[in-house]
């Protein structure tokens, strides 16, 4: 009766797992994060303001299918790096530099029909940004004459839209394309000396985009 027992677990976990791996598909290749170009403004002094550049990391995504048409994307990459500098009255000046995660929960529904080679979608869902490694310039700490300067963010909670494709050329491999934008609103602090010196609200903002291979299982 156990030897049964264990073989009809052994069968289910089997067939689970068989199942799962026919509804999983990983996507790999470079994601770009653009941050918007609007300036965010310095709360003590608005007539100032500061931005971030872009950044292209190696993204890394997983699908799972629910169904013919609707799919669950879990959207991650390697830590993007981004250097902001200053604009409007401290344009030139390199404000830090700074380092996130920004995991992003989608729901997709994908258009045609399962065997299709190409099959668009569109998406939405939640992100969570991890700011971390938040670094002051020297160009900050000679701006407020010290060098013991720490700079801040706090983490981010925001909806996302998505729009992109995928293009089968055979049964396992293909390209995946997408582009999204993410809603990511931060309050950054700048400490001098340990005390607070002046706070922004940050609004990254991006388009995020990427191409890279498809595998589906």
């Amino acid at each position: 009766m156990k030897k049964l027992v264990s073989a009809a677990l052994v069968g289910l976990l089997l067939g689970t797992s068989s199942l799962a791996h026919a509804n999983l598909s990983i996507n790999v290749g470079a994601i770009n994060v653009n941050p918007d170009n609007s300036t965010s403004k310095i709360n003590e002094a608005p007539s100032l303001g500061l931005n971030a550049e872009d950044d292209t990391q190696l993204g890394l995504t997983f699908d799972y299918a629910l169904n013919d048409n609707w799919v669950i994307e879990l959207v991650a990459a390697t830590p993007f790096s981004h250097d902001v500098s200053g604009q409007a009255g401290l344009a030139g000046a390199s404000i830090g530099k700074i380092k996130h995660l920004p995991p992003t929960l989608l729901g997709q529904y994908h258009f045609g029909q399962a065997g299709d080679k190409f099959r668009p979608f569109i998406g939405a869902g939640v992100n969570y940004t991890i700011f971390f490694e938040e670094e002051a310039s020297q160009d900050l700490k000679t701006t407020l004459g010290t060098q013991n300067v720490e700079l801040e963010l706090d983490d981010s909670f925001g909806l996302a839209a998505q729009a992109g494709f995928n293009y089968a050329f055979d049964k396992h491999w293909g390209l995946h394309a997408m582009v999204s934008y993410i809603d990511i609103d931060s309050d950054a602090t700048v400490y001098a000396d340990g005390v607070k010196a002046l706070t922004v609200d940050v609004k990254v903002d991006p388009v995020v985009a990427m191409v890279g291979v498809r595998y589906s299982f």
